[in-house]
């Protein structure tokens, strides 16, 4: 691997066992010096040898795992290890030494899934099941696995304050949060994930911390003033010192790869990670992340969100980019969303036609370079040639529930004939999809914004900031994000998803997501062989996929409350419907679409074939065979 600059080898931060021993390791330029202080009153502290440049160490031997610790600075500052791998009483307590050679893993067989066979499962640990941990995550892996679910991503699991919380609070970036199950539990889960061929997703917050508990503001320069997210300071990932924040994060990141197994990483919010080094820390986190995974023999992934609509975010450092492998695409969400319900408040406001729809299916971007009245400029880059695989879609995720929506899901939004048009459409484009827990099932549950903070004028300043963030969103005021109720409102009612309408709405689902495996051209993930037909004011749409050499397949879908007459493709071939979203088994009327008809020579052909749909369905159409001759 061929760098731009001589990096040194990233030293440890925080606790790692060492042969027989236990090594400490704290940057601390703020402390002149820093000892360490067993939990255990009868021993006294321990000073740390000062190694330079602001580090301090000291090796320990007899400390095994469990070993609980703080470290004590100048002017009698005690504060937990900044890279505590578990904080077991909460972010103000002790830390306790991690041996994640001692995890059970029954894994050893596993690599990894490419990249194209993705399809996301986004979860909160807290609100999944009634346990609120990691167990009921695992329990629940045969079911996710039997609708063709291959990748679980759970929200982020940093220690936070509290019992309540997204995850995106997080003061602890390596410690698993307590209340979830700890670094076992979170290790067990991965391995379970593993042994169902299931993916594991870990969603990581690497452009702020919580404003509870966050102890690296007194050790060391981690933050900057030059530059502001909507949370907060930014991280310092380009002024003096930054050199030992970003091997902090990266050595991050590499601890779940290699001590979890986990297989990929969310990055929230990359356009709010600010630097403007010659080598961008997001290439440099992509560059070791990945050399990692090939020395542990597995395929991992880097995978941003991002609201820039820049393909660099994606492309290969050779090509000028920062080398990360996909991203979340919320034009798709906005698009289709708009389209269907007619919102167009806050950020809503630059969608709603059918025309942005096909963009969005056809070139994953919608926004290329042209105007966005929401922003007052010119926004986004065209992709280029970058795969679909590139691009995670999805019609419903933590954020849009909860800040766009006002804590509705989908199910809430939309009536049921066109909430499976909306699912076909996801689940049959040419990118990786996403699902929302509990979305397989249409779950009616909320999901609203919850902390677990006792401090009233921090919980003002966070209403007062979410208020500015979603200008234009909230209709009304948003449920007290601190009230424990808010939160159990939000707790998931799997047993939905065994009556109707609930057992419906999987059963589409299902059946979608194995059209998708046995079908290759609906699992191919090429973008640049998608064309989308649509008319805007009889709100139908054709979304054909594939070419002569793989075959076709064609997503026809009618939006209308009326009867639709589509125009058939100039496609020579027998054409078969493979699945429509008004089957009965999936809470349909019932109604049975046209086929399998045929197309002969459509180059003569005196007039087009024309297929008429029921209002609000969406059919699978296959090409069984195709030629330019006639058809056997």
């Amino acid at each position: 691997m061929n760098e731009p600059f001589d990096t040194p080898p990233l030293p440890l931060h925080g606790a790692v066992r060492v042969g027989e021993g236990t090594r400490f390791q704290i940057w601390a330029p703020s402390f002149s010096s820093v000892s360490l202080v067993p939990a255990l009153k009868q021993r006294s502290p321990i000073p740390l040898e000062p190694l330079g440049d602001g580090w301090h160490g000291v090796t320990l031997s007899g400390v095994e795992e469990g070993f609980r610790y703080k470290f004590l600075g100048d002017e009698k500052i005690l504060l937990p290890d900044p890279a505590s791998r578990f904080q077991p009483e909460g972010v103000e307590g002790d830390s306790e030494v991690v041996a994640p050679e001692n995890f059970s893993w029954t894994d050893g067989e596993w690599s990894g899934r490419p990249l194209e066979e993705y399809v996301f499962y986004e979860v909160h640990t807290g609100l999944f099941s009634p346990s609120g941990r990691f167990e009921g995550i695992i329990e629940a892996l045969p079911s996710l696995a039997d609708i063709g679910v291959t990748a679980v991503e759970v929200m982020p699991i940093a220690a936070f304050p509290g019992e309540r919380n997204w995850g995106y609070d997080g003061v602890f970036p390596y410690a698993v949060q307590a209340s979830y199950g700890g670094p076992r539990g979170f290790a067990a889960l991965a391995d379970a994930c593993h042994a169902h061929g299931l993916c594991l997703v870990l969603d990581v917050v690497y452009n702020h911390l919580g404003p509870m508990g966050n102890v690296l503001p007194l050790c060391a320069p981690y933050f900057t003033d030059r530059y502001r997210t909507p949370w907060g300071h930014a991280i310092n990932f380009d002024g003096p010192g930054s050199d030992a924040v970003r091997a902090y994060f990266i050595e991050n990141a590499l601890m779940w790869l290699r001590d979890y197994h986990v297989d990929a990483l969310r990055l929230d919010a990359v356009h709010a990670i600010f630097d403007r080094s010659a080598y961008p820390f997001l290439e440099e986190l992509a560059e070791r992340f990945h050399s990692e995974a090939d020395r542990l023999g597995r395929k991992a992934y880097l995978i941003a969100e991002s609201d820039r609509n820049d393909p660099r975010v994606i492309r290969p450092s050779s090509k000028g980019g920062y080398g990360l492998d996909a991203q979340w695409n919320d034009d798709f969400h906005h698009s289709l969303r708009t389209y269907l319900t007619g919102d167009r408040s806050g950020y809503f406001q630059d969608f709603g036609s059918l025309q942005e729809l096909a963009q969005a299916l056809s070139e994953g971007y919608v926004f290329t370079g042209q105007y966005s009245r929401y922003r007052g400029r010119r926004h986004g880059r065209s992709p280029g040639d970058c795969s679909g695989k590139r691009f995670v879609i999805f019609t419903q995720n933590h954020d849009q529930v909860a800040n766009a929506s006002g804590g509705r899901r989908e199910v809430e939004l939309l009536e049921p004939a066109l909430l499976r048009c909306s699912t076909v459409i996801l689940l049959t484009a040419p990118y990786l999809p996403m699902l929302f827990m509990g979305q397989e099932y249409g779950e009616r549950a909320p999901f609203h914004y919850f902390v677990d903070y006792p401090d009233a004028a921090l919980l003002e300043r966070i209403r007062i900031g979410r208020a500015r963030e979603y200008a234009g969103l909230f209709r009304e005021a948003p449920p007290d994000p601190s009230d424990p109720e808010t939160f159990a409102l939000c707790r998931l009612d799997r047993s939905a998803s065994l009556r109707p309408p609930g057992a419906h709405h999987r059963n589409l689902v299902r059946d979608l997501l194995r059209l998708r495996r046995r079908i290759p051209v609906l699992a191919s993930c090429d973008r640049r062989r998608c064309t989308v037909i649509g008319d805007e004011d009889e709100s139908w749409c054709l979304v054909l996929l594939g070419d002569r050499e793989t075959g076709f397949a064609v997503t026809a879908a009618n939006f209308s409350e009326k009867e639709g007459i589509l125009p058939w493709p100039r496609l020579p071939g027998r054409w078969e419907p493979v699945l429509c979203s008004e089957e009965e088994r999936y809470g349909g009327s019932g109604w049975i679409p046209e086929g399998p008809f045929r197309i002969r020579f459509p180059e003569t052909a005196e007039r087009e074939k024309e297929v008429s749909l029921a209002p609000r369905t969406a059919v699978i159409y296959i090409q069984r065979n195709s030629g330019e001759g006639e058809i056997a």
